[in-house]
């Protein structure tokens, strides 16, 4: 089983009435500060608060470390599903992060499309990634 820190933080905006919620957390038990690695887990809840039914088709994100570099991700979907979200409802999923540096930021957008076919992007909030054990944390 894996042991995680909750950061206690929630960090959402809202593009089009698709409202992006993250909560991230620190996992102790996958992260080895000697090696150096730091692992996250992050929680998404994605709600459609507006009136049309959308699809979650691609996820770009970009993961920054402590020293600056940063690794882009693009892909279909989200864990292995492009969601349906029907207005009201919501979709809820939970991904991870390996980082060298005990701090970092993501940040990130999904490729959207309506029932009728338009596509839009929706903003996913940047986040700090923090170890609960850094004596200075830089986000």
């Amino acid at each position: 089983m894996t042991k995680k820190r909750d950061i206690d933080l929630n960090y959402e905006c809202i593009t089009k009435g698709i409202r992006v919620s993250v909560k991230p957390y620190y996992l102790d038990d996958q992260s080895d500060p000697d090696e150096p690695r730091y692992v996250w887990a992050y929680t998404v809840r994605i709600d459609n608060e507006s009136p049309d039914v959308v699809q979650l088709r691609t996820r770009f994100w970009q993961i920054t470390d402590a020293q600056g570099l940063t690794d882009v991700v693009r892909g279909d979907g989200v864990v292995g599903e492009q969601p349906v979200i029907r207005p009201g409802e919501g979709f809820e999923y939970t991904s991870g992060a390996p980082l060298a540096t005990p701090s970092g930021l993501m940040v990130g957008r999904y490729g959207m499309t309506k029932k009728d076919g338009e596509a839009f992007d929706v903003n996913i909030p940047a986040f700090s990634l923090d170890s609960p054990y850094e004596l200075r944390q830089i986000h």
